[in-house]
């Protein structure tokens, strides 16, 4: 888990999940999902690019606006991190008291809805203990 986290910043994280789980955006677009400003979305892309995690082309439909992609790197490191921290919650979850574990479960479903993101359906699927 480190040695990819290490890979990226918190903040490139955060842009290779937002163009991961909506698809692909423009600069204003991503940077108005990150709540940021264009011209630090646009750093930002400049370093996510130099890297090789996303690519810059054009718009078929706007030409003075380039679509953000995450490329097939990018994406591993999305799945590596995302997976590597849902061990680590579902270990912690198994270290729970069984009575206890659903409300905790719960909460971190909610929070995720709260935060904008799909709570998943079956949190076993994702390698969480059952905290029926």
């Amino acid at each position: 888990m480190a040695a990819v986290e290490d890979e990226v910043t918190v903040t490139q994280l955060r842009a290779l999940v937002v163009l991961s789980t909506r698809g692909d955006l423009d600069l204003r677009g991503l940077a108005d999902a990150m709540g940021v400003h264009p011209s630090n979305a646009t750093r930002l892309c400049d370093r996510l690019v130099a890297a090789g995690l996303v690519v810059r082309r054009d718009n078929q439909n706007d030409r003075r606006h380039l679509v953000l992609t995450v490329t097939s790197r990018g994406r591993a490191v999305v799945d590596a991190v995302t997976e590597a921290r849902r061990q680590a919650v579902g270990d912690v979850l198994e270290r729970l008291a069984p009575e206890r574990r659903g409300a905790v479960v719960d909460a971190l479903a909610e929070f995720a809805r709260a935060g904008g993101e799909p709570a998943p359906d079956d949190l076993r699927k994702m390698g969480w203990p059952d905290h029926s």
